[in-house]
């Protein structure tokens, strides 16, 4: 296997969280991460939501210098609206994008996760009945 350059984005919190239990499956694989909380990582983007959307402006240039300087082969989100941007923005650099859901929402997509799917090669959910619903793919749940 080839290895690849893996960018993976989430907000601070729960995402996070998501992601980081993610990490043995990026084994053999140069990864960088990005959060919303500085203390966190080397990369680090605005925090934006649907209240303060404007500021995914912000995150949409910082972003673009991030995947300038890191060239990922592969954009990795568990979201929120961060990772979403991250997703769109690829779009102008090439490389592949996964969406996975929030463990969080067991009913439906959240709002990122109904946006993210033109952007998103691979756009997963963590419930059956959620893939059932909305066409997402299951493979399981990540926590």
């Amino acid at each position: 296997m080839t290895s690849k350059r893996i960018l993976a984005v989430a907000s601070k919190g729960g995402h996070w969280r998501q992601m980081l239990a993610l990490s043995g499956a990026y084994d053999g694989h140069e990864v960088r991460y990005v959060s919303t909380d500085p203390s966190l990582t080397e990369f680090s983007v605005s925090e934006c939501s649907r209240t303060h959307w404007w500021r995914a402006l912000t995150n949409v240039f910082q972003l673009m210098v991030i995947i300038r300087q890191v060239r990922p082969d592969v954009v990795v989100s568990t979201g929120a609206l961060p990772g979403l941007m991250a997703l769109i923005v690829r779009k102008l650099f090439g490389a592949r994008t996964v969406w996975i859901d929030s463990i969080a929402n067991t009913d439906r997509m959240s709002l990122s996760g109904r946006l993210s799917k033109p952007f998103a090669q691979l756009w997963l959910t963590q419930w059956p009945e959620v893939s059932d619903r909305t066409g997402a793919t299951y493979v399981g749940a990540v926590l």
